[in-house]
């Protein structure tokens, strides 16, 4: 044990160092495919690398410490979730600080949010503090539920789990008006007004003849991997798992060839959101007492890469999935029929629908479609009546574990090697 103990010390930071240069550049658009929209973006656009080297130092410093193992486990399940709680603090002394400001009727806003923003200021000192050992204490939870369900090399997940929370950038989806289809996906400065977000994809749309959707996102499979801010226990697990997954098929050809076609993305999104949503059921039996597993609200939770699942309709609620699929299905068989105009007109429509029963979407398009759609591993929703994302969840159906599924399919690299394995499934 001990000798195993020595070689997984050696190996860890070997395997980091080597992944860290493959892994940063993953899930990132291609710029050779979109130099004509990157003329409207790249005053404005991420800088990826100036955030891996900061969360790589923020991550060395983390290793330095380690004191999440030392932690009894009781312990460390209250750290994070005490962790979750000072993030909903945080976010609710903004909030008031933001009304306090915008409202009218206060004479002195600044002098009123005075004690707001003291209060803000020292809950964000003791994020700063609690919040890289709660990521710690995730990161050992995680690879240890790897090991457990099969992911690992010699008792090591390859990749080593590394996430940042962070604030995350925007993303421009673009896709044709014509076709429901995504021709780029460019990571956006995360402080982007309203009106900056509205001006662009106005211009773009404009001047390109596309459709174009600035987004929020929830993560992204850089290495360390991007995080957003939550309050939800099954949230955090389900996007760090969702992320590592992705870096997981970055080593292998499926996510190697991310970009090549749009059936290959929804792949890779679907096996992803599979993979996030059973590590994180397994976290969570394993390591915390009957959590508050709520589902983050529309408001709370962007959708991304990675998208929050939505609750189980009980009878007589609006079903969400089901509208969502239905438009996207009327939408393909409109465009189809080449009526592109009226799909316009009506998905704007289903918009309102939508906004009236309490889901806040700012705009409904074909970008938007072609952005949420790859998310499939759910029946119904936007992905519509694609076949991509039911082969994907067959072929899980038809694999003994996680493990045996990402396998199969991460060395997958066109969507008939997918239909091949549903066809004939191992026996």
């Amino acid at each position: 044990m001990l000798k195993l103990q020595k070689v997984k010390l050696v190996l860890r930071p070997l395997i980091t160092a080597g992944l860290l240069l493959l892994l940063t550049g993953s899930n990132l658009p291609q710029a050779n495919e979109l130099e004509q929209i990157r003329a409207y973006t790249r005053m404005i656009e991420f800088d990826y690398v100036n955030w891996t080297l900061n969360a790589v130092g923020i991550k060395g410093q983390q290793a330095a410490l380690n004191a999440g193992p030392y932690l009894p486990l009781e312990q460390r399940k209250l750290l994070v979730l005490d962790y979750l709680t000072l993030v909903g603090e945080i976010n609710e002394t903004r909030a008031v600080i933001e009304q306090v400001s915008a409202d009218p009727q206060i004479s002195d806003p600044a002098a009123m949010a005075a004690p707001y923003q003291e209060r803000l200021e020292h809950l964000e000192e003791k994020q700063a503090w609690l919040g890289p050992l709660s990521e710690s204490i995730v990161q050992g939870q995680l690879e240890a539920v790897l090991v457990d369900m099969g992911m690992h090399i010699a008792g090591e997940s390859v990749p080593p789990v590394l996430y940042r929370v962070t604030q995350m950038p925007l993303a421009l989806i673009v896709s044709p008006r014509s076709v429901i289809r995504q021709d780029a996906d460019i990571s956006l400065q995360a402080d982007l007004s309203l009106d900056e977000i509205i001006r662009l994809e106005q211009q773009v749309e404009a001047e390109l003849g596309v459709s174009a959707l600035v987004e929020n996102i929830g993560g992204v499979g850089v290495y360390p991997t991007m995080v957003t801010n939550t309050t939800h226990l099954s949230w955090l697990f389900e996007v760090v798992s969702h992320e590592w997954t992705h870096n997981f098929l970055t080593l292998r050809p499926l996510g190697i060839n991310y970009y090549t076609s749009n059936e290959l993305r929804t792949m890779n999104e679907t096996a992803a959101s599979i993979a996030g949503v059973e590590i994180s059921g397994e976290i969570v039996k394993l390591y915390y007492e009957n959590p508050n597993p709520s589902t983050p609200s529309q408001l709370d939770a962007p959708d991304i890469v990675e998208q929050a699942p939505e609750l189980e309709d009980e009878p007589n609620q609006f079903d969400f999935r089901k509208e969502m699929h239905e438009t996207r299905v009327t939408v393909d068989q409109m465009l189809s029929d080449g009526h592109i105009e009226e799909a316009e007109d009506y998905m704007e429509m289903r918009r309102v629908f939508l906004w009236e029963n309490g889901y806040r979407i700012r705009r409904l398009n074909q970008a938007y479609f072609s952005f949420h759609g790859a998310y499939a591993d759910q029946p119904g929703g936007a992905a519509g009546s694609d076949p991509v994302g039911p082969a994907v969840r067959m072929l899980r159906e038809q694999s003994d574990s996680l493990a045996d599924f990402l396998n199969r399919i991460s060395w997958m690299d066109s969507y008939e090697d997918l239909i091949r394995a549903v066809e004939q499934p191992q026996p």
